[in-house]
């Protein structure tokens, strides 16, 4: 993009002087209310002293832009006002500037971090032209020495229309994002401008759509209906864990037997059908299932040991349905060196166990996601996307998760969610998304990510994969972006690892709350916009933004199906 040199400070966009210096704002004079009028010049419009317009004030070293927040008179012209005056313009109002960022008075793009300077008393205060915010927005999260691209068009700023809000997709995603505010603010058409605009420069996206509202033709989009057993994450690739999140064994009694029966049947697969054998002696393999009664225990133990690494990997890559019956095989009475007849009083604590393993492989609710009693297909999620996130990929941009027909019974959806977000999170650890960054955006965020499950016998298990994802991550090139009308529901740990936000309206206190917590460049008077905020309007705001902008989204070409039924 081409560097334009702009001079902020111009006699024709006078405004004041500054009368008062604070630590959080400054204080302006206007010797007269003439100049708070809009204005043309050389064909540009100017709001002129308008609360929310962009101002530029020249300091001795520095230049600063602020925003104005407030406009007020002095209580000794305030109480003389009459008719006349307002018609004559003889009155001197003062107001309050928000300083939102300082900036090299030789080469103004040069913006500092953070306010080492404030201006002096007298300084004056100039009405920023758009064209110079505009090019403070697009260098947004831009590094000293990269050159400046021309970024996405995403809206236009809502004190001055005409200027248009450009900005570096990296500033936005590359310390993850969330978009958040109440029903009918726009958070949806937001997302879906935000993919159009990952798609647009050439970057690949993971969309979890959680209700089917974004099933429109995305360029490059490759949609994935899940629910209806079409399409399944193979329980192979859950972990252990997401196993037990099901199954909820209780700790002392049935656990133990559950991991033995796992590793028995990881063995069996391993040694495909073929009986364990060790100098002489032997322990069958009958139908999949590691036959323990009556049977010596070495050449079980030499195999596990050689092969440890393989079988304790963590995933649950085994014959599910040969699970029930090696639960029965592991109650045989363990004599240290070999097995005895199976142990009727550990098979009667397991019996519940076992009755979940089977109700877990006849529930259709969980066999159309994970397919308990199928083999793993090259349709298989993880086959889809291990082929999207490569290199090799070219042409696919998004690839969209349909979760529309996934039950909410059972806490099938959270868990499976949790499922995608660990696969996703083993890719990032192994250095998958280096050469090739991806976004994971996930709608309606507060169904997944503040879950855990617990019950009577089960102790409190958190599925907390994006968590992980939020605080490690974006080093190794897996960005998150979350969409909630709940950031209250968030994990506080969660948020905080969001780096950008994109708030639209918010009325509620606790929401509010939870954003001022986690957006520490988000100050009180920023935020005092977000109940007034209208349709598609929203501030954005981030460690990559030396200022909070207050936009206003431009429509999608494509629009999300987020429409609200009309009553007769």
């Amino acid at each position: 993009m081409t560097k334009t040199k702009i001079s902020p400070f111009k006699h024709e966009y006078f405004l004041g002087y500054i009368n008062q210096v604070l630590p959080q704002f400054v204080k302006v004079h206007f010797p007269s209310s003439v100049l708070l009028n809009g204005f043309t010049h050389f064909g540009k419009e100017f709001n002129g002293g308008l609360v929310g317009s962009f101002v530029v004030i020249e300091g001795d070293k520095y230049g600063f832009l602020g925003r104005i927040t407030e406009l007020s008179l002095p209580e000794s012209e305030r109480l003389s006002l009459n008719e006349k005056a307002f018609q004559t313009s003889d009155f001197h109002p003062t107001g309050k500037i928000e300083i939102l960022l300082s900036f090299d008075l030789y080469n103004p793009f040069d913006v500092k971090k953070g306010l080492t300077a404030y201006p002096n008393i007298g300084a004056k205060v100039f009405v920023s032209s758009g064209e110079l915010v505009q090019q403070y927005m697009s260098r947004f999260g831009v590094r000293n020495g990269e050159e400046v691209k021309e970024p996405p068009l995403l809206g236009s700023l809502v004190s001055s229309p005409d200027t248009k809000v450009k900005v570096n997709l990296q500033s936005i995603f590359g310390r993850h994002c969330a978009v958040v505010g109440t029903t009918g603010g726009g958070k949806s058409y937001t997302v879906s401008k935000l993919i159009e605009s990952l798609i647009a420069t050439g970057n690949k996206a993971i969309l979890i759509d959680a209700t089917g509202e974004y099933s429109g033709s995305y360029k490059g989009i490759k949609s994935i209906n899940v629910g209806n057993g079409e399409n399944i994450f193979h329980y192979s690739q859950l972990t252990i864990d997401d196993l037990f999140f099901m199954l909820k064994p209780s700790i002392r009694t049935q656990m133990p037997k559950l991991m033995e029966a796992i590793r028995s049947l990881k063995i069996a697969k391993m040694l495909n059908g073929s009986d364990i054998t060790y100098k002489g002696e032997t322990v069958k393999i009958e139908e999949g299932n590691v036959k323990k009664e009556n049977a010596k225990k070495k050449p079980y133990d030499v195999f596990y040991y050689k092969h440890i690494g393989t079988i304790e990997n963590g995933l649950a890559d085994f014959d599910f349905t040969k699970l029930a019956k090696q639960i029965n095989e592991e109650c045989a009475y363990d004599k240290g060196t070999h097995w005895e007849n199976i142990y009727q009083v550990d098979v009667s604590y397991c019996i519940s166990l076992i009755s979940r393993v089977n109700n877990l492989a006849n529930t259709p609710e969980f066999n159309q996601i994970f397919g308990f009693q199928e083999v793993k297909k090259e349709t298989d999620i993880t086959n889809l996307i291990d082929s999207f996130v490569s290199i090799e990929n070219t042409t696919d941009s998004l690839l969209r998760l349909n979760l529309e027909s996934v039950k909410y019974d059972f806490q099938v959806r959270e868990t499976l969610v949790n499922a995608i977000g660990k696969y996703l999170l083993n890719k990032a650890r192994n250095k998958d998304f280096e050469k090739s960054p991806v976004v994971v955006l996930i709608d309606e965020a507060h169904q997944f990510l503040n879950k855990s499950i617990k019950d009577e016998y089960f102790d409190t298990k958190p599925l907390d994969a994006f968590d992980s994802i939020a605080k490690e991550c974006r080093k190794y090139g897996l960005f998150l972006c979350i969409a909630t009308q709940m950031p209250r529901d968030i994990p506080s740990g969660t948020l905080s690892q969001m780096g950008t936000f994109i708030v639209h309206r918010l009325i509620n206190y606790n929401d509010k709350e939870a954003v001022s917590n986690a957006c520490s460049t988000a100050n009180k008077n920023t935020l005092d916009f977000l109940p007034i905020l209208g349709e598609g309007e929203a501030i954005l705001t981030g460690v990559d933004f030396p200022m909070p902008i207050i936009m206003k989204f431009d429509k999608p070409t494509i629009e999300p199906d987020s429409s609200t039924p009309k009553l007769n």
